[in-house]
């Protein structure tokens, strides 16, 4: 989940020195001992998995000017810190010229290389992003500014790029939160109307009083408080696309309307005369199953064909699992930048946890789940701990699967795995309710989160009572009241060893 770094330099020792430094700031290293070398990595498949590269100006095989010339032929984002011995004014200009971030010379200190590559990393991930946002602003988003690895996902993309080949009604179906809007703005960003208005209507959000006029639009004074004339979403999407998101909360009288003006390339405003003429791509989309809903008589027939000519099934998060690690990295790089902090990615039992949990709410959940940990967390790399909410949701889960088939699934420092359910076990999550469904006392759950710090922290007291936010003899107190503190041959509290805690607690 960490960022890889290629480090090019032709001398062995200097490769192993800056692989070193980098590793221990959290990220990942690739080397390579030569130029050519690098720009095959970087050109070939895993070129998608280098974020910056640590250039060697001076190389038998290709200079890095050389090497920089090339790179900015194929690749001109990615960031590249030249570092060499020769450190002159002159040097560093030309390396600059040449399409270098930065200038390092040698031997420069594991911290000022550490820094250098965050700061080149951020500005990366701002610039990544401004453009993104430019993109949407200006209605050209295409699929190829979507974050997605995954198999389902590229055939989403592949029948996107085909609807946007032609103006085809489009019907994006998907759980709430798993990016249809994207869908739709990519595919009018891939069409010849990128650039064009793309106006969201969320259909399940408007007032039923004023459903038709803000759909239509209305002249001034054609009812109570209409003071001035006002043109509706299908007139400001004109010659553009109109997203109806959540048709299927529709109501049924308006469903009319709307199949009239699909059918007839025109609306009427409420209060006008005449009928206006509109050219708008229409593309819908619904977290509902809307064939249900015209069985049971909620959604006209020939407004559901009408609609449902080009579908488009957007999976959930939990059946594209691949697409959570890159969906996180982006997130962390994002927010970190945003929040000016150095983060670096995810250690791999956060990883784990990330890809195992189901979220109900897919992308939308994963991105505010990753921007409270990136806020909250003050190491470099986000671990288990900064996750609560999902670990006590999975811990919740694990209870539930456990009572069919007696098996938990507990955090042991490595991974997420199953075991059997067992009374030492030590879940890194705690539920709130007993097996009954009814809420557990605070003592029960302030013991089972003690237990669960010794245990974490090997029984080193003072890293659970800084973890827990509280001093040493509050700890002690609170061991004693629970019957968790050891007890020397006089009957007096006794510190203890870490495993004579790790005993009492277990």
């Amino acid at each position: 989940m960490a960022q890889t770094i290629l480090v090019v330099d032709d001398d062995p020792v200097q490769r192993r020195l800056l692989e070193a430094a980098i590793t221990r700031s959290g990220m990942q290293v690739v080397t390579s001992p030569g130029g050519g070398l690098a720009l095959e990595l970087i050109n070939g498949p895993r070129g998608e998995q280098i974020a910056l590269m640590l250039l060697d100006l001076i190389m038998p095989d290709m200079g890095g000017l050389e090497v920089l010339a090339r790179l900015r032929q194929s690749n001109s984002d990615l960031p590249v810190i030249v570092l060499t011995a020769k450190g002159g004014i002159d040097s560093a200009v030309e390396a600059m010229r040449a399409g270098a971030s930065d200038f390092l010379v040698k031997p420069a200190s594991p911290e000022r290389i550490a820094i250098s590559i965050r700061n080149q990393l951020k500005i990366g991930t701002l610039s990544g992003e401004v453009t993104r946002l430019k993109k949407r602003t200006e209605n050209r988003l295409t699929f190829d500014d979507l974050v997605a690895q995954s198999n389902e996902m590229k055939q989403v993309f592949r029948l996107g790029r085909r609807a946007a080949q032609s103006n085809i009604p489009i019907l994006i179906e998907g759980e709430s939160g798993a990016g249809k809007e994207l869908i739709a703005r990519a595919i009018q960003g891939s069409s010849e109307r990128a650039g064009r208005p793309f106006v969201t209507v969320n259909c399940g959000a408007i007032p039923e009083n004023l459903i038709e006029s803000i759909l239509f639009g209305h002249e001034k004074g054609s009812f109570t408080g209409a003071t001035e004339k006002h043109l509706g979403k299908f007139q400001e999407a004109d010659s553009g696309t109109l997203f109806l998101d959540e048709i299927g909360e529709l109501r049924l009288d308006m469903q009319v309307k709307l199949l009239r003006a699909l059918q007839e390339g025109e609306v009427d405003p409420v209060g006008s005369k005449r009928p206006v003429k509109v050219d708008v791509r229409i593309m819908s989309a619904t977290n509902r199953d809307l064939a249900l809903r015209v069985r049971d008589g909620h959604f006209r027939e020939d407004l559901y064909y009408r609609l449902n000519v080009f579908p488009i099934v957007v999976p959930a998060l939990r059946d594209r699992r691949d697409d959570i690690p890159e969906l996180a990295r982006h997130f962390i790089a994002r927010f970190a930048a945003e929040e000016n902090k150095s983060m670096t990615g995810l250690t791999p039992e956060a990883a784990n946890l990330l890809e195992n949990f189901n979220w109900p709410g897919n992308v939308r959940q994963l991105e505010n789940t990753i921007f409270r940990a990136v806020v909250l967390c003050e190491d470099e790399i986000l671990d288990v701990g900064d996750f609560p909410q999902i670990a006590t949701a999975m811990g919740i889960e694990a209870k539930r699967r456990s009572s069919s088939s007696d098996l938990s699934v507990t955090y042991n420092g490595a991974g997420l795995h199953s075991t059997a359910a067992h009374k030492h076990a030590a879940p890194y999550a705690l539920s709130g309710t007993d097996n009954s469904g009814h809420m557990r006392k605070l003592e029960d759950i302030e013991s089972e989160v003690i237990r669960m710090a010794i245990a974490r922290y090997d029984g080193h007291m003072s890293e659970v009572a800084r973890r827990l936010g509280i001093g040493r003899s509050t700890l002690y107190r609170k061991l004693k009241e629970l019957g968790l503190e050891p007890i020397d041959s006089g009957g007096q509290p006794n510190a203890g060893t870490g495993e004579d805690v790790r005993r009492a607690a277990g």
